[in-house]
Formats: C-alpha cells, structure tokens, sequence
C-alpha cells in the first residue's frame, strides 16, 4: 500500500543551507518538495510540529542486534522499537554475535528469515571475515550485505575468530573491485603491553578484577595504534575502502589524518561513550562500562572531539551492544570476566548532543555524524542524510532544549542496564517518521513498517 501524500511544518527545519521555517512535502515515502515558511496543498493533511527540530532519520552502521541464535541478548524486534524511540530510521546490523555469525550465504538467509516482518525501522547488514571464509565474500555481496566487518584480536565469539594480514590480503582485492568497505575492529594485542596486575595504574601491585585503571591499562592505546597502522597501509596497497569502528586511542588522530590527506579510502567512527565519559570519573566494580577498546581518560577524548570539529573522524555510531545481566557480572564487578558491550542505541542523540552543545557544535553537526556521513559508509547518500526532494521521508523530529533524566524502565532494547542511567541529558525525540509514515509519536509506536536493505551494484558509487 503506498505511503499517504502530507505535508509537515515546522519553524526549525534543517535543510541543506541551514535551519529554517519551511514545510515538507511527502508523497509515496518521498520528499517531493520543500517550501520556505507555512504553505498548504489541498487534499494533503498538514502536519505542524511547531519549534521542534526537524531532520533527516539518523542512521547507525554499528549495532549488534543478535538475531537469530542469541535473542536472550537483543533481537530485531526490541533494537529497532529501540531505534525509532530514539530517532534511528536505519541501523545495520553486526555479523558476530548471532547464531550463526554471518559469515556464510545460508547464514545470512537465516538472518533475513529472522528479520522478516520484525523491523520498526530499515536493517542493512554486514557480512564477516574470518580465517578460512574467503570463497563466501562473493556469495555474500550477491546476497546484498552492506560491506564486511573483521576483527584484529579475539572478538569474543568463538564463531568468529580474528583474522591476520594474510587473511586481509586475499579478502581486500575482492572488496576494493566491488567498492564495499571493510570495517575493522582495531587491536592487536601484544605480550610486551603493560598487564593489569603489573601497570601503571598498579605498579607491581596484585591484579584487583574490580579496578577500572588495571582494565583500562589491560588494553592500551598501543594496541589499536599498531592495528590502525596495519590497516593504513594494507587500504594503501590495495585500495580497499576501509572503516576504522570505535576509534578510542587519540594518539591515532596524526596517521589517520595523514592518510586520509594522500586520498586514502579510509573513513572513521567513534563512539557516544567515548565522548561522554572519563576513565577518572568511572567507578570500580561497575562492569556496566566496560568496552573494548576501552573508555580512555579525559585529556584523550578531548582530542576526539577537535577531531571530529576537523573532520578526520567522519561521524559517531554506538556499539550497541546488550547482553544478560549474568554475563556483565553486575553483583561482582568483575570486570574481566564481564561481557564488554554498551547499551545505547535509544540514548544516542541526546548523549551526543548533551556533550556537542556544551562544546560549540551545533544540531547540523549532529545531523552530519548520525546521517549524513553514515549514509555515506552504507551507500545510501543519494536516498538518506538529506532533506530534499527525492530522498527518503525519513525523519527525526525532536527538541534540542528539552531535558531529561534517564530512566532505564523507558528504555525499550531488551536488557535495561546502561551507564547513562540516572544521567541528565538534553534532546528529546517526539517524533520519528518511516517511509512517509509515523512510526513514533511521544512513546506511541505504529506496527512495524521497517524494510532490509541491501546493496546492489546501482547503488555503490565511488
């Protein structure tokens, strides 16, 4: 059934030249107009959101839903009812924590069995990397995914085992003739690193599982440095679009900025808790914020925010990532033994921008980090991250001024538990549009109405 013909208003717009009062015109899921101050069309219904920002749906290249296999951790249903609470109108979905991981053509048609007709929002899809998977690259790209994902040291999941640079070689060629991006997870960890029990932040001292320094210091910022050099010079012989995830190590920022000024194809995220927490301020015991890499200290994330200000990180996307509240070993505070992972997805806009406005960034940066340079990544740039006429009406509608206190009772992934909560944010989502439809309204969700995407040759442009 086609979308309905409408017509939304608002004073504060975000159109390519900026912030302005303007109507949008919307027939069939498209923008078909956008005209300058209050204007009328007869026989459309008019929408009017008065001063609420309006901006195109955000989208996020990093979420890790966990369907089929592991539904007790998330599923397609609670992550995109998650999505759009939280403005998203498409997420792309991780290969690894699924049963099957996705790393095969039968277990990405598994995956999109699960996924039929459980999406609040559209859902892409990354395939994997693993060592010995390189005759399923080909049948994976023809099955649609999005680009492929591989990680540098153990990603935890048994399935899906880390790859070395002989592996990268064979894969690498295959992705840079088809124009699809390989996002890396970036540590390659080395027996000569500091160890938690013997470190800095203990030197000589006995390894206490609870203490956040001894974690912090576990995974040093000398791990994701030398993967990220790796990778700078693999994309540089071989051309391969590449994709550094959850970029945390400041001390990267100098070569990744340098490769990107010789015209590399690399691109780069961080990450929402990057931004907003401190490694001084983080309890002991609370293995709700533990990740990896880890959250650095406060002089390093500052150093990502002038990055993200100069453009040599392209945008922001959250590792969401839930799980049981056994495996994050919350009555312990063991930290080593707890599952890495921070919910977030529902929370990320009014993270991001509670910490942007206090810095001078402005709601178009915002629009620029979770929708137009994500559309970019998943070669959805000519149909997403843009209010104007033949994009998608998929649309964020929210107050920039508003705040509120984070109650986790609200949140609507699966499991509940998240670092930010009782944390004080601004930026409330009132409205989120798919397709041309509502499908959020102030906590009211329509049925479900999200679509997979996948990739096609005509819709991968260099």
């Amino acid at each position: 059934m086609p979308a309905r013909s409408v017509a939304i208003h608002s004073k504060s717009m975000l159109l390519p030249e900026g912030i302005r009062e303007a109507t949008l015109f919307i027939d069939d899921g498209q923008i078909t107009g956008v005209v300058p101050g209050l204007a009328m069309a007869a026989g459309l219904d008019l929408v009017d959101v008065g001063g609420n920002l309006v901006m195109p749906g955000l989208i996020d290249p990093h979420v890790h839903i966990n369907e089929p296999g592991r539904t007790d951790w998330e599923g397609f249903d609670t992550a995109t009812r998650s999505a759009v609470a939280g403005g998203f109108t498409l997420l792309v979905d991780m290969p690894l924590n699924s049963s099957p991981v996705t790393t095969t053509a039968t277990a990405f048609d598994q995956k999109m069995t699960a996924a039929t007709g459980r999406l609040h929002c559209d859902c892409g899809y990354w395939g994997g990397v693993v060592p010995g998977n390189e005759k399923e690259i080909e049948p994976l790209i023809a099955r649609g995914v999005l680009g492929f994902k591989a990680f540098l040291t153990d990603s935890g999941i048994d399935e899906f085992q880390k790859v070395a640079e002989i592996q990268l070689r064979k894969v690498m060629p295959i992705l840079a003739a088809h124009g699809l991006p390989l996002l890396v997870h970036c540590e390659l960890d080395s027996p000569a690193a500091p160890s938690a029990a013997n470190s800095p932040a203990n030197p000589g001292g006995p390894c206490d599982p609870r203490s956040y320094r001894q974690y912090l210091a576990s995974r040093p910022h000398q791990w994701e440095d030398a993967a990220i050099a790796l990778m700078i010079r693999l994309c540089a012989e071989t051309r391969c679009p590449v994709h550094i995830v959850h970029l945390s190590s400041a001390a990267s920022i100098a070569p990744i900025r340098e490769a990107k000024e010789k015209g590399l194809p690399l691109t780069v995220e961080t990450a929402p808790h990057y931004l907003y927490f401190a490694a001084e301020t983080i309890p002991d015991g609370n293995p709700l914020f533990k990740c990896a890499p880890p959250i650095r200290d406060r002089a390093n994330n500052h150093q990502l925010w002038e990055a993200l200000r100069e453009g040599v990180i392209d945008f922001i996307a959250t590792d969401h990532s839930p799980a049981p509240p056994e495996l994050k070993h919350l009555t312990t505070g063991n930290l080593p033994a707890a599952w890495g992972g921070i919910a977030s997805l529902q929370l990320s806009l009014p993270v991001v921008w509670t910490a942007a406005r206090e810095r001078g960034f402005s709601p178009k940066d915002i629009a620029c980090w979770l929708s137009a340079a994500p559309a970019r990544l998943t070669h959805q740039s000519a149909c997403r991250g843009k209010l104007a006429p033949g994009y998608r009406a998929d649309l964020t509608i929210w107050n920039p001024d508003t705040s509120f206190t984070v109650d986790p009772s609200t949140l609507q992934h699966k499991h509940k538990a998240t670092p930010y909560s009782g944390e004080t944010l601004f930026g409330t989502i009132e409205h989120t549009w798919l397709h041309g439809e509502q499908v959020f309204d102030k906590g009211v969700f329509s049925p479900v109405q999200g679509k997979i995407i996948r990739q096609t040759p005509a819709t991968i442009q260099p």
